[in-house]
């Protein structure tokens, strides 16, 4: 049998290769897994178990550890770099605010950018809240940095290049998801853009002969089918009850919009005398939509407004039970309100 003469330089120096490979898996271990890189005494603290460090975006491992450095994370350039490239998570890294637990090795903190285990925050717009409530939600967002809070709605709408002269049914509801330290602002332009979009989509496809005749006038019609709506199923025959008023030259005689005129002085009881009392959101006194919304309408609002069900009916009672009895003609509809209203 031959064997191949290996000389002993070389027996060497695949040897010292050898060792040079294991010192290096052994450092990159220590480094990566067993060296806390996050320190009980780090400098951006939101709990004693937790520390928050925020990476901007577009930024390289060079910038990201730099960046963690100065957060308070016991890192180098050298030591991300090297674990960085090593676990092949160099190019994965993820912008984003991220909340790391105090003793954390380096491996499992870059995992976690590379993942995009950010912190994710989110303020949500009802359904029918009007903007108060829904600025009041906003304001109450500890984690959001506050630049809108003091501006006045006309500020606000500068800011955002609104047309409308009014903030109210400008906002689409939602769940608008943030990051800390993120604007308010940022919240208000996500809002405004989604409702113009959703608009949009729904004057496209108003059916043909609405009574409509713009998109705000079709926001205002939402808002205040959005706000009589009971039930969803009756949403389509709501809408067909505006609808039809409209084409008739009918006034639109609805409450939630004498609620909206009256404000802060609303005590949950409609009187006979808020009824008598003209002003521009009395749909009883007054003729057409009122000038501006009166709440923020969803999709589906927004949908049957331009695109009511087939009905030829004008009024509607509600049963008591969430649903509603519409009718044709004010005979029905007296006999609706007696059975209904007045239990008789």
């Amino acid at each position: 049998m031959n064997f191949v003469y290996i000389p002993n330089f070389i027996k060497f120096l695949l040897k010292l290769t050898l060792i040079g490979g294991l010192v290096l898996v052994l450092m990159i271990s220590y480094v990566a897994f067993m060296a806390p890189a996050v320190p009980n005494s780090a400098l951006q603290s939101t709990t004693q178990d937790v520390v928050r460090v925020k990476i901007k975006p577009k930024s390289n491992v060079t910038s990201v550890a730099n960046q963690m450095a100065a957060q308070g994370l016991d890192v180098s350039v050298w030591r991300v770099q090297l674990v960085a490239r090593s676990l092949f998570l160099a190019k994965n890294l993820k912008a984003g605010v991220y909340d790391f637990p105090k003793g954390a090795s380096l491996a499992s903190v870059l995992a976690q950018m590379a993942r995009g285990d950010s912190v994710k925050l989110g303020v949500t717009l009802v359904e029918g809240w009007t903007f108060a409530q829904f600025k009041a939600a906003i304001d109450a967002q500890p984690e959001l940095k506050k630049e809108a809070k003091a501006w006045s709605s006309k500020q606000l709408l500068s800011k955002l290049e609104a047309k409308e002269a009014h903030p109210e049914g400008l906002f689409f509801p939602n769940t608008y998801v943030y990051e800390p330290g993120d604007t308010d602002t940022s919240i208000y332009q996500k809002a405004y853009r989604a409702m113009q979009d959703h608009l949009n989509d729904a004057w496209s496809k108003r059916h043909e002969g609405s009574p409509v005749k713009s998109p705000y006038d079709l926001l205002k019609l939402a808002s205040i089918i959005e706000k009589e709506t009971g039930h969803p199923d009756d949403r389509g025959l709501v809408s067909a009850v505006f609808n039809n008023r409209m084409k008739i030259g009918m006034k639109l005689q609805t409450d939630p919009t004498i609620i909206y005129g009256l404000g802060s002085s609303f005590d949950g009881n409609l009187r006979k005398k808020d009824l008598l009392k003209d002003g521009p959101y009395n749909s009883y006194t007054r003729y057409g939509l009122p000038p501006t919304p009166i709440a923020m309408p969803g999709k589906n609002s927004l949908i049957v407004a331009a695109q009511p069900s087939s009905s030829k009916a004008i009024y509607f009672v509600s049963k008591g039970d969430g649903r509603s009895a519409f009718s044709e003609t004010l005979v029905a509809h007296n006999e609706a309100v007696r059975k209904y209203q007045l239990k008789k």
